[in-house]
């Protein structure tokens, strides 16, 4: 054997280990594209209910929003028609029931307060002790 012969059988076990080792390669390659080919398939099986169950949800909280939005525009209407009600009764009976009201306090006032101050009456100087006063409940005790 020559040297060129010992270079071309060296040649060749080299590519033969290549060749291996890139088969071995490309195998793993294939068997992780099946993986993940199945995989893509099982995600799309599942995403499809899933979408069509998050469509109907978007839907109906669309149409849950539209009925609330109805509510809530009848109930600015009832407010505007309370504040309306409301400012009509004050200007309508307002004014009298004030006048009504005042003469009431008058009358009373005339028939039956003339003896009664509207103060009430000031504390007995005999409440303090020493640079303290006697709690309200004991004023009551010592004056009857």
């Amino acid at each position: 054997m020559t040297g060129g012969e010992v270079a071309g059988i060296l040649v060749a076990v080299f590519w033969a280990i290549l060749v291996s080792f890139l088969a071995v390669v490309l195998v793993r390659l294939a068997q992780t594209l099946k993986a993940t080919t199945k995989l893509v398939a099982d995600v799309t099986e599942q995403a499809v209910p899933l979408l069509a169950d998050a469509s109907r949800t978007v839907r109906s909280a669309q149409t849950q929003l539209d009925r609330v939005d109805a509510i809530a525009s009848d109930v600015q209407e009832v407010t505007s028609n309370a504040s309306a009600l409301s400012t009509t009764v004050a200007s309508t009976f307002g004014g009298p029931l004030v006048k009504v009201a005042a003469f009431g306090y008058g009358v009373r006032r005339a028939l039956g307060g003339r003896g009664r101050p509207d103060t009430p009456p000031a504390p007995d100087p005999r409440t303090v002790v020493v640079g303290r006063t006697v709690p309200f409940a004991r004023r009551r005790k010592q004056k009857g």
